[in-house]
């Protein structure tokens, strides 16, 4: 084969990459933009916003996020991350000894267990009911904690789609334009090589004769 054949076959083929490379970057751009855009908009809709570092109890202000973040509105996923976990995680964890919901569950069916093991007129009844109707408030708390909490690390995960596909396109804008280079290189190179050049010529010796 010519090295100029070759050349442009390799140049050709560099910039035809370089171009199917730089679509699958302008397609990982707009995914990530929109996760991004959905995320903050959906965010911004719940209006929800950190505490002031004035307000922060002892706890709180052990957490370098929430300290972070102190008073601003909630519109990213790492925001919604440290919410999750540092602010409504922190404070499920004070509510009923930081029991989660199906163990709260397991607590009301021995109660009324006990309950309707007893006489009606029993003076431990009134204790015991008292006692079921402070876990089912506590476990009605912690479900609506751990659905805002879900919620929350949902839109966080989402928003990671974001940043990777964000990574992927810079990655793919790189390589676009590395492949670009080569392929004009080659290209460049298949004009100024001769035509009847070959490529891969074996050297001519000549004969020794005795």
């Amino acid at each position: 084969m010519k090295r100029k054949t070759l050349d442009i076959l390799f140049g050709l083929g560099g910039v035809v990459l370089a171009g199917l490379l730089l679509i699958a970057g302008i397609v990982l751009t707009s995914n990530a933009d929109f996760a991004n855009d959905y995320v903050r908009s959906q965010l911004a809709q719940q209006q929800i916003s950190f505490k002031p570092a004035a307000t922060m109890t002892a706890e709180e202000q052990r957490s370098a996020c929430l300290v972070r973040y102190a008073g601003q509105q909630l519109t990213t996923g790492k925001q919604a991350e440290c919410y999750a976990n540092e602010f409504i995680g922190l404070h499920l964890k004070s509510i009923a000894g930081g029991k989660t919901y199906a163990q709260l569950g397991d607590v009301q069916t021995e109660l009324r267990a006990k309950i309707a093991a007893l006489p009606k007129d029993d003076p431990a009844v009134a204790g015991l009911q008292q006692q079921l109707t402070d876990t089912t408030t506590a476990r009605e708390t912690v479900f609506k904690g751990e659905t805002l909490r879900g919620l929350l690390l949902t839109s966080y995960g989402f928003s990671e789609f974001g940043v990777k596909a964000g990574q992927a396109a810079l990655v793919a804008y790189l390589a676009a334009g590395l492949l670009l280079l080569l392929g004009a290189a080659g290209l460049v190179h298949a004009a100024i090589t001769p035509a009847t050049r070959g490529f891969a010529v074996p050297e001519t010796t000549g004969l020794v004769t005795a």
